[in-house]
C-alpha cells in the first residue's frame, strides 16, 4: 500500500500543512531570524505544495496509464497535447486551471517557478550629467509580493478537494 501513487499526494499535502502551521510560529516569533525562518517555511510549504500537485498528476496520469505518467515536472502534464492522445477530464480540468493565469492552480505554478529565479536587484534612476544633482525618486515602487499563509492554505485546500474529488471519479470505473 505504501507505494500507492496517491500515497504520495497525501504525504505532500501533509507536509505543507506542516510547513504551514511552522510559517504561523515563525510570523509569531520574535527570534532574530525571525524573517530567515518566515522565508524558510514559505519556501518549504510551496515545494510540498508544488509536490502535492505533481503527485496528483502521477496520480491521474498512472490511472489512465498515459505514457507521461512518469514526468518530473507538474508542467510536463499540464499541456493540452497531453490531452490530444486521450480525453482524461481531470486532467483536461488541471490543464485548464494552469493555463488561466488568474486560478489558484496557475498562481501556485507561478510561485513555485519564481523560487528558481535569481534575485532581482532595486532599480536605481539612471544618472544623467545634465540633470541637476537632486533628483526626485519615487519610494512608492511596488514591492515583490510576498505569498501569505492564507493564500497557501486556500491552495493546500483546493489540492485536498480536487485530489479527493478525482479519486471518488477515479474509483468508481
Amino acid at each position: 500500500m505504501a507505494q500507492e501513487l496517491y500515497t504520495r499526494t497525501n504525504q505532500k499535502i501533509y507536509f505543507a500543512g506542516l510547513a504551514l502551521e511552522a510559517l504561523g510560529k515563525a510570523q509569531e516569533s520574535r527570534a532574530m531570524n525571525a524573517q530567515a525562518l518566515l522565508q524558510a517555511e514559505r519556501e518549504s510549504a510551496l515545494f510540498h505544495l508544488y509536490g502535492a500537485l505533481l503527485g496528483l498528476c502521477h496520480e491521474i496520469a498512472g490511472f489512465y496509464r498515459l505514457p507521461q505518467a512518469n514526468a518530473p515536472r507538474a508542467e510536463l502534464l499540464l499541456t493540452p497535447q497531453v490531452l490530444e492522445s486521450i480525453a482524461i477530464p481531470e486532467m483536461a480540468e488541471l490543464v485548464e486551471l494552469a493555463q488561466q493565469p488568474e486560478t489558484w492552480l496557475a498562481q501556485l505554478m507561478s510561485a513555485y517557478a519564481a523560487l528558481f529565479q535569481p534575485p532581482k536587484p532595486p532599480k536605481k534612476p539612471k544618472g544623467d550629467v545634465t540633470q541637476p544633482l537632486i533628483q526626485a525618486v519615487s519610494l512608492d515602487e511596488p514591492q515583490e509580493q510576498v505569498l501569505t499563509r492564507e493564500e497557501m492554505e486556500g491552495w493546500r485546500q483546493n489540492l485536498k478537494s480536487l485530489a479527493i474529488r478525482f479519486r471518488e471519479g477515479l474509483s468508481e470505473c
